[in-house]
């Protein structure tokens, strides 16, 4: 589950809790009938003694609330799973990276997000479990890319994918309407077509007919973000070197970000802020140039009512990913076995339609991919979007990205130079300077 804002208090699940609806009360009615497992897939868990599995995870992951921690405790009684959530993934991350090399106070299951896969497959990997040592284990449906990401040089598989972030662009019709453009999904996503440059082109006449005070993108590194998940070679080259300054995809991506924020296309706030969401609310910018299937679920809760039906999803003109995540078992876990098979049937792709249907995280999987639940998806806040097939689109075309130890750092230092250069009036050169002189630093601790 991607860089994603997964925003929840610490809580700890017992057995017996209520079932989570999620985004089920949005999703169409057709989605409500989300494929079920048959009582006798039960996972794998034998045996009748009694046994907790503890989960850890960052933010309202998305698995209790879908309600899959429930039925797998249906299918096997003598299991009772706990779920410890830190809200934000870099104090998620810090801590799990102590208790891994100090290989103590871990819990049974472990989430992973993309952005620190590799320094797990790399400098941690002997502290997780191998999934190919477990034969029941199945991996083969899951997508080849996503499986790559989480096998070590030995070719050891650490995690089993959750979800993927295969991206569209999501505007605002009203808006759009105002400013005399198209505002059919398939007219918008022909408009952009083109590439970045077209979708910035859009950005000026939006500028210029548009209604007064509002910004045609979110923010610069929204624009950023968008453009740079497209390639291959991001911050590492293909040697698995850092090569964020000499990267193809940083500068073009750099470049047409901070051309936005110099055109006054960009609303200027920082992803994911308090200020961000409320603008989102109040329909202060009309695009999200990078919007994954997650992020439809983001943008219901913060613009609310008033954004239904106005907002929708068109195709982008470079399919990109944006987020994911996995789930390890710990080798030092005192219940392997078992935590193996809860994480095994929780990534199965019957699951993982289930975990789309309930909370539009796309899978990781490409057999959950193709079951109807997930291609028929529509989503009646965006105007019936058919979201099921937008982003299965986009998933066939996503490259996969070379990710390394330092990738979050870098990402996260990059778009905060971009903050910094729209907060703060620097020049894009002057940002930049600043950008490489953090990272230096960052990379060097």
């Amino acid at each position: 589950m991607r860089n994603t804002p997964r925003t929840t208090l610490r809580s700890r699940r017992r057995a017996g809790r209520a079932l989570a609806v999620g985004l089920a009360a949005v999703m169409s009615t057709a989605l409500l009938g989300a494929c079920s497992s048959d009582d006798d897939d039960n996972g794998g868990g034998n045996g009748d003694e009694e046994i907790t599995l503890r989960v850890g995870v960052f933010g309202q992951f998305g698995f209790e609330e879908a309600g899959l921690y429930d039925e797998y405790e249906r299918l096997n009684p003598h299991i009772t799973i706990e779920q410890d959530s830190i809200t934000d993934n870099g104090d998620y991350i810090t801590q799990l990276r102590t208790r891994l090399s100090q290989n103590s106070g871990l819990l049974d299951v472990q989430a992973i997000e993309i952005g620190n896969i590799a320094e797990m497959t790399t400098e941690l990997s002997d502290r997780w479990v191998d999934f190919n040592e477990y034969p029941d284990v199945d991996a083969s449906h899951f997508l080849e890319w996503k499986n790559q990401q989480a096998t070590d040089p030995d070719g050891r598989l650490i995690g089993l994918g959750t979800d993927i972030g295969p991206t569209g662009i999501c505007y605002r019709t009203d808006f759009f309407e105002e400013a005399g453009l198209p505002t059919d999904r398939e007219e918008v996503t022909e408009l952009f077509a083109g590439g970045w440059e077209d979708y910035l082109a859009v950005g000026e006449q939006f500028a210029a007919d548009g209604p007064d005070g509002v910004a045609f993108l979110d923010s610069a590194g929204g624009m950023f973000n968008a453009v740079v998940s497209g390639y291959e070679e991001r911050y590492y080259n293909a040697e698995g070197e850092i090569a964020y300054e000499d990267s193809e995809a940083v500068a073009t991506g750099w470049d047409l970000a901070t051309q936005a924020a110099e055109a006054g296309l960009s609303s200027g706030l920082q992803q994911f802020q308090p200020d961000w969401n409320q603008a989102m609310a109040n329909g202060d910018f009309a695009t999200l140039p990078s919007c994954p299937a997650w992020m439809l679920g983001y943008i219901q809760s913060q613009a609310g009512e008033g954004g239904e039906d106005v907002w929708d999803v068109a195709q982008s003109p470079v399919p990109s990913n944006w987020g994911g995540a996995f789930f390890g078992v710990p080798e030092a876990g005192e219940n392997k076995d078992e935590a193996v098979a809860l994480v095994a049937w929780l990534t199965a792709p019957e699951q993982l339609a289930t975990f789309f249907t309930e909370r539009g995280s796309y899978p990781s999987s490409a057999e959950a991919q193709q079951l109807p639940e997930v291609l028929e998806a529509t989503h009646p806040y965006f105007n019936d979007a058919p979201i099921g097939q937008i982003f299965s689109q986009a998933s066939a075309d996503v490259p996969t990205t070379v990710i390394g130890p330092y990738d979050q750092q870098i990402q996260e230092g990059i778009t905060d130079g971009l903050v910094a250069l729209e907060q703060n009036d620097l020049s894009p050169d002057d940002a930049w300077d600043d950008v490489v002189s953090a990272l230096d630093n960052a990379v060097a601790e």
